[in-house]
């Protein structure tokens, strides 16, 4: 009788044997776990930036807006201690043990987020409150990014690194998506009394409501074949954070430089732009959230075609063309979508740049995963992207509405974004290229 085959994943075996049919309902699985575990993550972390101006109302006295994209940014100050905390677990203990515990941290703050009464209600409690949770938030998306793009990759067949990696941020994007969608059928369906005095908090209630499927889902999930080769043959590092550091600095230089531009043109484009066509141009807030939904579509239609490609044609090329083009692009497009005022330059402006954003979610996942051997991968990709994002994508708002007030110019964000595109493009051309080299 035939042995069963040997399920493969990059250089990386199972550690027992596996039928063709068993093979595939792991691989489906573990996908599937994943995915939904990273759209219940996005969907109740972005949902906060798409509420932005219900929020001032809600919890800050004045309306203040700079407060409101404060507390957004503050939870990216904890996603750097989420990736170096949860990543070494992921990396000690197992990559589907970190990400259960972040899907559950998610889902706890993001329901307490959507019942925290006003200012009204209980004063200074209420932006203390939301601050605990945005915290709390930030902690659980450090792990969960670095968490699933190594999940995913080292789950993949060879050859297929790129496509199925690409599902973790196809899963995000569908999150993120979903949270734009429901805050443009809400401000378009409710009265604006409404929308503000309740209506903004039924994402947050949902998601908070949905967050136990995800866990459900990974508790019941494989761990990685790597991961388990690694317990096999003993190479586990007690310290992967120090690992990292001591004998993987340049990587992770690398990869946070290449990270810079997809954190900064999606937090100021799909973020700012739409919260500032509302707050200040004054268009309607159900269409110009609409504006962002279709940006979206955009990005979740791309993404695992990019990926796909990445598989044929390499990861680098789809990076560092996705850092030319916004180098060469903002300006004009900033200045198309606030000079013309309108619902279709806003929607010209965000479609234009969400090509571009594909460019980048669709080998993300992927070239961070094949820059770290798998006994500091978690650790390693999640402390590189949490400080991009921390320094370059959850302020990125905060620090456009200082630069417009500093400079009394509305376009100055573009600037920023652009000097994050020329950034990424020098870490992308100094790193080597990856592609189906066996994962280490």
């Amino acid at each position: 009788m035939a042995e069963p085959a040997l399920i493969v994943t990059g250089s990386e075996p199972f550690p027992f044997p596996l039928t063709e049919a068993q093979q595939q309902s792991v691989r489906r699985r573990a996908i599937l776990s994943c995915a939904v575990g990273n759209f219940f993550e996005l969907f109740d972390f972005t949902i906060y930036g798409y509420f932005a101006v219900a929020i001032a109302h809600a919890f800050y006295p004045s309306g203040s807006m700079f407060s409101t994209f404060a507390t957004f940014g503050a939870a990216f100050l904890m996603r750097p201690i989420g990736a170096i905390v949860l990543g070494a677990y992921g990396d000690r203990v197992g990559r589907r043990a970190a990400l259960v515990v972040t899907i559950g941290l998610m889902a706890a703050a993001t329901g307490f987020t959507g019942l925290i009464p006003t200012y009204q209600s209980i004063g200074i409690w209420a932006p203390v409150a939301l601050v605990i949770c945005r915290l709390l938030q930030g902690f659980s998306t450090g792990g969960e990014w670095g968490g699933a793009a190594a999940f995913l990759v080292e789950y993949s067949p060879p050859g297929k690194r790129g496509l199925i990696g690409s599902m973790q941020q196809f899963s995000t994007q569908i999150g993120a998506l979903s949270g734009s969608l429901s805050a443009a059928l809400l401000a378009s369906n409710l009265s604006e009394a409404d929308f503000y005095a309740w209506g903004w908090r039924l994402p947050f209630v949902i998601g908070f409501l949905l967050g136990p499927i995800g866990y459900y889902l990974r508790r019941k999930v494989a761990e990685t074949p790597a991961f388990e080769r690694a317990v096999e043959h003993r190479v586990v590092e007690r310290s992967p954070f120090l690992a990292a550091i001591r004998e993987y600095r340049i990587r992770m230089l690398q990869a946070f430089g290449l990270s810079i531009i997809g954190c900064i043109a999606n937090f100021v484009f799909v973020i700012y732009l739409v919260s500032y066509a509302i707050n200040t141009m004054k268009l309607p807030p159900g269409s110009a959230l609409s504006c962002a939904v279709v940006s979206g579509l955009i990005v979740v239609t791309l993404t695992p075609i990019v990926g796909h490609l990445s598989d044929r044609v390499g990861r680098r090329p789809m990076v560092l063309a996705c850092a030319v083009l916004n180098l060469i692009f903002d300006y004009p497009l900033f200045l198309l979508a606030i000079d013309g005022g309108g619902i279709s330059s806003l929607l010209i402006a965000l479609a234009c740049n969400a090509v571009f954003q594909s460019l980048y979610t669709g080998v993300i996942p992927s070239i961070l995963a094949e820059m770290f051997p798998t006994r500091v991968r978690y650790t390693g990709l999640s402390v590189s992207y949490g400080f991009a994002v921390v320094l370059f994508g959850g302020f990125a708002p905060l620090i456009s509405t200082w630069l417009v007030a500093a400079t009394g110019n509305p376009l100055a964000p573009a600037f920023y974004v652009m000097a994050g595109g020329a950034a990424s493009a020098v870490a992308i051309l100094s790193m080597k290229e990856r592609l189906n080299a066996p994962l280490e």
